[in-house]
């Protein structure tokens, strides 16, 4: 369990649909849905530019998903992250902060975008994320531009 507005210092958070699994087929129309594609490039984006992130200030880093602890946890592995994957399936969080999600093959699923949280308070939303694989790049930037705290 991790609550984040408990977390001391700069955290990102960046949310997304739901990334694949090999060998099961994703749902039927996935690629037609805007801004469903792209979980897996997203997370290997933040992945890469883990330390980077740290060194511009991010003290803890998260993906978020409705996908099962379990699911994230495989997932973290498969992609080799420095950082954890957390679970919503509950939707405690995604409907307490009022997160933006779509309905797709009987499944809820978070819209993509990314939070920085400073001291437990959220500082800025990134939204609509895109490309997705721009992600990190994009939370880089923004962290270079920031006025001095």
């Amino acid at each position: 369990m991790i609550d984040l507005s408990n977390l001391a210092g700069m955290t990102v958070v960046y949310a997304y649909p739901m990334t694949g699994r090999l060998g099961i087929a994703l749902p039927d129309g996935w690629d037609m849905l805007p801004g469903a594609r792209g979980c897996t490039p997203q997370s290997c984006s933040f992945r890469d530019h883990h330390a980077e992130l740290k060194a511009l200030g991010a003290d803890h880093l998260f993906g978020l998903s409705t996908q099962t602890t379990h699911y994230q946890q495989a997932a973290a592995e498969r992609l080799h992250l420095p950082f954890a994957l957390l679970s919503d399936c509950d939707f405690k969080f995604t409907d307490a902060m009022r997160l933006p999600t779509f309905e797709t093959s009987g499944m809820r699923l978070l819209k993509r975008l990314t939070m920085i949280i400073v001291d437990g308070r959220i500082k800025h939303i990134f939204y609509p994320v895109f490309p997705p694989d721009r992600s990190a790049t994009d939370v880089a930037n923004w962290l270079r531009a920031r006025p001095a705290a």
